[in-house]
């Protein structure tokens, strides 16, 4: 009886613990029916996400534009190729859609992939084997050009697809790339990592949208699937300042010098001292924006690298004298050296403080006296007067250049002989640009202009402005008298017998600059020998009303012991400031001893070939005409445009063929593209030296042109007369 009885009281236990078990149960399931949640989470909006798909609609990055509209950035399609190898995805066993012999597919994709065909079947066969739906092909399947893509196709093999994937490119490869910059994809979003790229990559980049819509889950879209999307907001354009034709000059410079000379550090700048636009910009060690690796220089050193600046600090030493009413430049001084105390070390002119003599002022800023400069300002101008100059000149503060990883110079003003040193260009450093900012006054009547490189931002897909930039006035550190008496004085330095810039002369050109040649120190040690200096121009011209300004640095340059150290400065600024003044038909102000008369063009379209043919040619064109019929259809230039003898004419005939363009310029060869409407991929920099069609070939709009380009051959540089 016992026993029955603690089993009754067990049963009874657990009758009560399953009752309560399923009454919680229930209670938990009508609690979930009647609020239609879980742990706060609603069911109804869970299921309406398990549901639905949503895609990125990705927005397009911006193009970058010279001032002329010549593209220097923009998205390149490329494709991302992928191999289909599950037999589900065939419909119809007469047309398959997926990969039936890998050993043929992986034959015929290695030569135009450039990949190991071993390799290649390789990754198909583990597809098949591990009943994968698709396969890729690593860096050898991605990045493909459209050429390759569109020769894969016509090889209609069997589950080969292919996915756009759009990638950063730069047609000019080296082009100003420390300007431009490049961007770079990151978790497939193109982000600017230097330059305008990074400067401007909120306005390039624009905003992706998207597409979301409910389906079942089969993947198939439901009948009402609530769809949303959002369009995506195309980046904006930027427009820059530099010119193409002035960049190209300098580029080529550059590189001729660069090779020649083989330099630790070479900047160069073109400015429009009026209003401050950055017309060129270059810096060398360079690199290619399409394949940024083992770049020896980031760093935009002509905004981001302080140096020493030497001599070319001088024309503010006067210029501060001039204005203070302290300055007589008929005044004689003793050249040579200058001792200020028994304590502070001497001042010794260049030529090993043996000096000229007794000699002027004026004479002594030809010469490139350091005695005169160091006089100047600890017995004329003072020293804390001369300190004020250096603010109202804005050494003290960046330009604020629309360029990212803008440097300042540091002023090294504690003691006298770091004050007197500063008034000719050491001790104290300051960047390229903020050179170029101060002696835009000197060029421009006194008004100092702050220096730009964005002309404008446009929406890409209305055309509409957003913002454009104009010339600003930062201030007036001088007058427009102090400004004219600088620029007589700056002409000298070139025109005289005995100035230090007799090698800057232009053949038709009035130019005023100055010269410097800075000290380098290592590890805390001043580097001697020949050539362990930095050399440096900064000129303007034509001196009565300068339109174009330039500043040209090379630091360490390779010469032999008979060259002077401004060979290579002189020959890039000469080239470069002659060249782009005819190009911008400035009127020369003296006279040449062979002036160059611009070509007017007669009118051309529709006229027989031979004809037009014959007359530019006797004109002085170099003329190129495309292909082999009787009558002009179209050409890089119009009737009434001006072209210099020796420029590049392309004439279209109504019959166009391929021409021999080796030795083209990147410039003539995206003329000719745009002519005929070719798909152009220029690979390197400098002048054409293969063609991926063949010389006579018919041409067709849309055919691709593949271009390999190389810098020009080494150019002996010029010599002169010694530099300070």
């Amino acid at each position: 009886m016992k026993k029955n009885k603690n089993t009754q009281v067990m049963s009874g236990i657990l009758i009560i613990l399953f009752v309560g078990l399923f009454l919680l149960i229930s209670g938990r399931f009508l609690y979930i029916q009647a609020t239609g949640e879980i742990d706060g989470v609603s069911l109804e909006a869970l299921a309406e996400e398990k549901r639905t798909a949503s895609y990125t609609l990705d927005a397009e990055r911006g193009n970058i534009y010279d001032r002329n509209g010549m593209t220097l950035a923009y998205d390149r399609p490329t494709y991302r190729i992928q191999a289909i190898v599950s037999e589900s995805y065939t419909q119809d066993e007469e047309e398959p859609m997926h990969v039936v012999n890998p050993e043929k597919t992986a034959e015929e994709l290695a030569p135009l992939l450039e990949a190991d065909e071993s390799y290649l079947l390789e990754q198909l066969q583990e597809g098949i084997q591990g009943d994968q739906f698709q396969v890729e092909f690593g860096n050898s399947g991605k990045e493909i050009s459209q050429e390759t893509k569109e020769e894969i196709e016509a090889l209609e093999l069997p589950g080969i697809e292919f996915v756009e994937e759009p990638i950063r490119y730069y047609p000019n490869g080296m082009f100003a790339s420390h300007i431009v910059g490049f961007a770079q994809k990151d978790d497939a979003v193109i982000n600017g990592v230097t330059g305008i790229e990074n400067e401007m990559n909120g306005l390039l980049g624009g905003e992706d949208g998207y597409i979301s819509y409910e389906r079942d889950q089969y993947n198939t879209r439901l009948l009402n699937p609530n769809e949303v999307i959002k369009q995506p907001e195309d980046g904006g354009d930027v427009y820059l300042t530099i010119d193409q034709k002035i960049q190209t000059l300098l580029e080529d410079a550059m590189t001729q010098m660069d090779n020649e000379y083989d330099p630790e550090r070479m900047s160069a700048i073109v400015m429009d001292p009026e209003t401050g636009e950055v017309l060129a910009m270059s810096n060398r060690p360079s690199y290619n924006p399409n394949n940024p690796a083992d770049v020896e220089n980031w760093y935009n050193d002509a905004i981001a690298t302080p140096v020493e600046p030497g001599s070319t600090m001088k024309m503010f030493t006067w210029s501060a004298a001039m204005e203070e009413g302290v300055y007589q430049g008929d005044e004689w001084f003793e050249s040579g050296t200058y001792e200020i105390s028994d304590r502070v070390e001497p001042v010794r002119d260049h030529n090993g403080g043996d000096g000229w003599g007794s000699i002027t002022y004026d004479e002594g800023f030809v010469r490139s006296s350091n005695v005169a400069a160091a006089k100047l300002l600890w017995e004329k101008i003072g020293t804390e007067e001369f300190l004020n100059y250096w603010d109202t000149f804005d050494f003290d503060e960046k330009t604020a250049i629309d360029l990212p990883g803008e440097d300042t110079g540091q002023l090294v003003y504690d003691y006298p002989r770091d004050k007197i040193s500063t008034a000719f260009g050491q001790a104290s450093t300051v960047t390229p640009i903020q050179q170029m900012k101060a002696a835009s006054a000197i060029a421009n009547d006194g008004e100092m202009m702050k220096p730009f490189v964005i002309s404008e931002t446009v929406d890409s897909t209305t055309g509409e402005t957003l913002e454009k930039n104009s010339p600003e006035v930062v201030s007036e550190p001088i007058s427009q008298e102090t400004s004219d008496k600088m620029l007589d004085l700056m002409e000298s330095v070139v025109s005289s017998e005995d100035g230090t810039g007799q090698q800057y002369k232009l053949e038709d050109y009035s130019v005023a600059g100055k010269t410097g040649t800075s000290q380098i120190y290592e590890n805390g040690e001043l580097l001697t020998g020949h050539g362990n200096n930095m050399f440096s121009f900064l000129g303007m011209a034509p001196k009565e009303d300068p339109e174009l300004m330039m500043y040209v640095s090379v630091k360490q340059p390779d010469i032999d012991y008979d060259e002077i150290g401004s060979a290579p400065v002189s020959f890039i600024f000469n080239n470069v400031m002659q060249n782009s003044l005819h190009y911008l038909n400035i009127e020369p102000d003296k006279e040449a001893s062979e002036q160059i008369q611009p070509v007017q063009l007669p009118e051309i379209v529709e006229r027989e070939t031979s004809q037009v043919q014959t007359e530019l040619e006797d004109s002085g064109l170099n003329v190129s005409v495309i292909g082999s019929g009787n009558t002009i259809t179209n050409a890089s230039a119009a009737e009434g445009d001006e072209l210099l003898p020796g420029d590049r004419i392309i004439l279209v005939t109504d019959e166009p063929e391929m021409p021999d363009i080796t030795g083209w310029s990147l410039r003539d060869i995206l003329q000719l593209a745009g002519l005929i409407e070719l798909r152009v991929e220029p690979i390197g920099n400098g002048y054409a030296v293969t063609q991926s069609i063949e010389e006579g070939t018919p041409l067709q709009k849309d055919d691709y042109l593949g271009v390999e380009l190389n810098p020009p051959e080494d150019t002996e540089g010029e010599s002169g007369d010694t530099d300070e």
